[in-house]
């Protein structure tokens, strides 16, 4: 590909999605000036261009980042490049970002700009008591503060934690637009979060590629290109799920694909069911045609016409990309279809923005479902990549224990289960239904995925890399040999952590936080699942670990956490007080027992239905001692038959000699 292509790549996205971004305004309405309060044309226009190009910046800086951290080689002058593009990219967000807060408080005030107190005062408090004005502030700090770090940061294992830190700038984003006031707030903010995720690593990876083109030798260029193109697939499937669940938020009916909205949706799916062809044709076609294996961890590319294809490829995807973002934009700025006023006619409504659910009974535990995309995906993905390892030992001629493959399956439809079954439905009214969700998450779940050892069949199907560079190899590993993982697998560490998790969780505002707002509900989700996991791993676990705690140890841990459990529940049984009166308290419930009744009726669940895992645990860890016992015993028997019990008569020569020494 000519250096005119490559350079035209990236304006060709930027000319695309404002073309489109200008289009759809029109077609859709986005840009209309309304009847009453008219912010004027330059507010109407300048924010979602400002708010287009905070999704490209964005883009631009997570895409790199992931990148560095999974496919580029520190020893590299790919490595640096990627990381000053990554920099400069969130420089551009930055600015993007405070703009966009400007327009936003254009849009919201209606005052005309001005230099003078009043215009300043107003300003600031939009920027800090405001939620809007909260929000983009904070994306702007986040992505400004990613720009120093970027800079400043070269060390491969810190800059995971500076990709993170650059992704929670997308949450404020996520909390925004129509999926801030949608029936169904949940699900849209969870899937709109996914959508901006994922498309920015994307779309950021791929001009990553483009700007890190010329520190790539041929043959470093193919490898680079597989590996983005994992990401690729993987975003793809997450884009397209996420999107169709937000779509199906806002259109409604079939009839609505029909309107201005309904069409922009379908342009865009368009657009992006084009970049999944492009995709495949560079995955099953192009790449092999580049790249010739040449022996073992050698690989020859041939600039040829294929080479030529592809960047040519390269160009259109942009392309398309610049049609699905700019499309992506003005639908931000154009009215669903399905209308997003709450409705606050109950209690229930009035706390959780949904309507309340109809009596539980036991049947409903199994019939009624509220899909949680996030968790929705992740049980998917956590399934096919363990069940492409074993099909990759079997492959091979390797054998891998059959129960742990059912162990792990049947932990993951449990978790699928709590979810996004009845447990997620009815949580949010009934503490009860809350706490028998936390035990599963905390004790029962685990105690199935434990035994299936993923990191275990990760580390024995995962090609190591040669390149310097890491891979989900190379990060499992790093992470079982560091100091911090160290700590974790002390079965006191996780024991105290886990069982103080309970107390710090419900008597502090962090349980508040979790049961009213839906982020915080997925860090409870992953905070018990991970100490469970930790817990569970130090008692039973076959995963490699820095340390292992001796059976007896093991067993008074769990004999320690029973008593916990139990002292936990008691409180719960025989407490008079509600922990969340002004939530479960003010559900307005007209069927099922009375809040206090429901939430000692969930402290007899922490008790009792903790305690089974537990004890199913106590189990396994005595069953485990005695066959490690008879393991010793026969090895210690081998070793005697072959050295005439050599240690026995050592022994018995040290004490004779003690006895004349007298």
């Amino acid at each position: 590909m000519s250096r005119l292509v490559r350079i035209a790549g990236p304006a060709l996205l930027l000319v695309v999605s404002l073309l489109c971004l200008l289009a759809a305004l029109q077609f859709g309405g986005g840009s209309a000036a309304p009847l009453i309060a008219d912010p004027g044309a330059v507010v109407r226009y300048g924010l979602p261009i400002s708010k287009l190009l905070v999704n490209l910046g964005a883009a631009a800086t997570i895409g790199p980042l992931v990148l560095v951290c999974f496919a580029l080689s520190r020893d590299r002058p790919e490595y640096d490049r990627a990381l000053d593009f990554a920099a400069g990219a969130a420089a551009f967000w930055a600015v993007a970002s405070a703009a966009t807060g400007f327009f936003t408080f254009l849009n919201v005030y209606l005052q005309p700009f001005s230099l003078d107190a009043q215009f300043g005062e107003l300003l600031g408090s939009f920027f800090t008591e405001v939620e809007f004005g909260q929000a983009w502030l904070a994306t702007t700090l986040v992505a400004a503060a990613t720009t120093v770090l970027c800079f400043a940061v070269r060390n491969q294992t810190l800059l995971v934690f500076v990709t993170l830190f650059s992704i929670v700038a997308l949450v404020p984003m996520a909390q925004q637009g129509h999926a801030a006031g949608a029936s169904g707030h949940d699900a849209a903010i969870s899937s709109l979060g996914l959508h901006l995720v994922f498309a920015a690593v994307w779309l950021g990876g791929l001009l990553t590629i483009v700007a890190i083109r010329s520190t790539l030798d041929p043959a470093r260029l193919g490898i680079i290109i597989g590996r983005y193109s994992t990401f690729a697939l993987v975003s793809f499937v997450v884009v397209a799920i996420s999107g169709y669940v937000n779509a199906s938020l806002r259109v409604g009916t079939l009839d609505g694909l029909m309107k201005p909205y309904g069409i922009l949706v379908l342009i865009k799916v368009g657009a992006l069911l084009a970049l999944g062809v492009f995709g495949a044709v560079q995955r099953r076609f192009l790449i092999k045609r580049m790249v010739r294996a040449v022996g073992r961890g050698t690989v020859v590319v041939t600039e040829t016409a294929h080479s030529r294809y592809f960047w040519w490829l390269i160009a259109a995807e942009l392309g398309f990309m610049g049609i699905a973002s700019g499309v992506a934009a003005a639908l931000a700025r154009t009215d669903p279809l399905v209308p997003q006023v709450v409705i606050t006619t109950t209690p229930a409504y009035i706390l959780t923005g949904e309507a309340l659910p109809p009596e539980l009974t036991i049947a409903r535990y199994f019939t009624e479902w509220k899909f949680d995309v996030i968790w929705v995906l992740v049980v998917a993905f956590l399934a096919f990549f363990y069940l492409a390892g074993v099909w990759r030992l079997h492959r091979r001629g390797d054998k891998w224990p059959i129960h742990r493959t059912v162990l792990w399956l049947a932990g993951l439809a449990l978790l699928f289960s709590v979810t996004n079954g009845g447990l997620n439905v009815y949580e949010k009214y009934l503490f009860s239904v809350h706490m028998l969700a936390h035990m599963l998450l905390g004790m029962m779940i685990p105690v199935l995925l434990v035994p299936g050892a993923p990191v275990t069949l990760a580390l024995r199907t995962i090609a190591k890399r040669l390149d310097g560079s890491r891979g989900s190899r190379e990060w499992i590993m790093a992470f079982v040999h560091s100091k911090f993982a160290g700590v974790l697998a002390n079965p006191i560490v996780s024991a105290v952590v886990f069982a103080a998790s309970l107390w710090a969780f419900y008597y502090t505002p962090l349980f508040s936080w979790a049961t009213t707002d839906h982020i915080g509900h997925q860090w409870m989700i992953a905070h018990f699942l991970a100490t469970g996991y930790l817990f569970v791993q130090s008692l039973i676990g076959v995963d490699p670990v820095p340390y292992r705690a001796p059976y007896p140890l093991r067993l008074l841990l769990l004999l320690g956490t029973m008593a916990f459990h139990a002292f936990f529940g008691l409180a719960l049984m025989t407490g008079t007080g509600l922990l969340l009166a002004d939530w479960y308290g003010a559900m307005g419930r007209d069927w099922g027992p009375s809040a206090i009744i429901d939430q000692q009726t969930g402290g007899g669940i922490a008790w009792s239905v903790g305690e089974i895992p537990t004890i199913t645990l106590a189990i396994i860890v005595a069953f485990m001692w005695a066959k490690s016992d008879t393991k010793d015993a026969k090895r210690l028997d081998r070793k005697a038959d072959r050295d005439g019990d050599a240690d026995l008569g050592d022994y018995n020569k040290m004490l004779a000699g003690l006895e004349r020494r007298r």
